[in-house]
């Protein structure tokens, strides 16, 4: 699945938005650089085409929500947090990583925000603390990112269940991106996200293209419901544009054109090139330096709980 974007019609983004969206990206790449010149071990997910979707969601969130992400997560905690040098040192196992460098790539936890390599494993320890939050009354909400595979694991069901019938605070986002792994969305789901949020009796929104002011005031008044104890499910319609790990893309050559094309980097630099040359290059040199200096730095040690 490719979202279509014309690139005549693509607004211009504000430049703190575009600058995040690009760092993000550079960010990724130079993870996948570092793993070419085997200074990485293990493996990594990037988030290469999908940046701009916790960008848009980032200043719909407040410091008391919970995030839970999952095993291509660096763009959500960089949205959350802009925080390159501390992601980094954990990928790398450096001084200053966020946990010390035992968590790497997939397994985070900071300040109310928690990743996972486990597929589905994010939705059920968020409906536990969407009920303390609903308990606790401040209003706070947990956001939940998934993609389109994880509608193949039970826990997930059970989840939106319990999520459902007791009004918890859960926003759930979807990043469809149209393959699961290696998988196909037709080839392993039936139906639609929208008919599976419709049966559990759960208000679902649907997000196309990378216009983040028009995406922030259509999900504005629906996290405000959700905070109100009205659970959502927000699909947005995306694409991969890097393989399912740091390697390991089985799609046709042809295919993965089709998906270069249409995302949202390469329509918005064909569309705002001055802006976009500057703030790329920025990025690039601001990742470029980051990289640099963690690298530099000691091996991380790891104290014990």
């Amino acid at each position: 699945m490719t979202a279509t974007l014309d690139r005549a019609a693509v607004p211009r983004l504000d430049d703190a938005d575009l600058s995040l969206m690009l760092e993000i990206r550079a960010f990724e790449l130079k993870l996948l650089d570092l793993f070419t010149r085997g200074q990485l071990n293990g493996t990594t997910h990037t988030c290469l085409g999908q940046e701009y979707v916790p960008v848009a969601l980032r200043t719909l969130l407040a410091p008391g929500d919970h995030v839970f992400s999952n095993h291509r997560g660096h763009g959500h905690y960089l949205a959350r947090f802009a925080d390159f040098s501390g992601l980094l040192a954990e990928i790398m196992g450096r001084e200053g990583a966020v946990c010390a460098g035992v968590g790497g790539s997939q397994h985070i936890r900071r300040d109310g925000y928690l990743s996972t390599g486990v597929q589905g494993e994010s939705l059920p320890v968020a409906a536990g603390v969407a009920l303390h939050l609903k308990r606790a009354g401040n209003g706070s909400l947990a956001c939940v990112y998934v993609g389109d595979g994880t509608f193949g694991e039970g826990a997930v069901y059970e989840a939106l269940n319990i999520i459902a019938l007791w009004r918890l605070p859960v926003m759930i986002v979807v990043e469809n991106n149209g393959i699961a792994q290696s998988t196909p969305l037709e080839t392993h789901m039936a139906g639609t996200v929208a008919g599976r949020a419709a049966a559990f009796g759960i208000d679902h929104t649907l997000v196309t293209g990378f216009d983040l002011p028009a995406i922030r005031a259509a999900l504005e008044p629906l996290a405000d419901r959700v905070r109100q104890g009205v659970p959502l499910i927000a699909e947005f319609v995306t694409q991969r544009v890097g393989p399912h790990s740091k390697g390991d893309d089985t799609r046709t050559a042809q295919a993965v054109r089709d998906v270069r094309e249409a995302d949202w980097h390469a329509v918005y630099g064909g569309a705002h090139p001055a802006q976009f040359d500057d703030l790329e290059r920025a990025a690039r040199d601001r990742i470029d330096a980051v990289a640099g200096e963690v690298a530099a730095r000691p091996p991380s040690r790891w104290a014990g709980p």
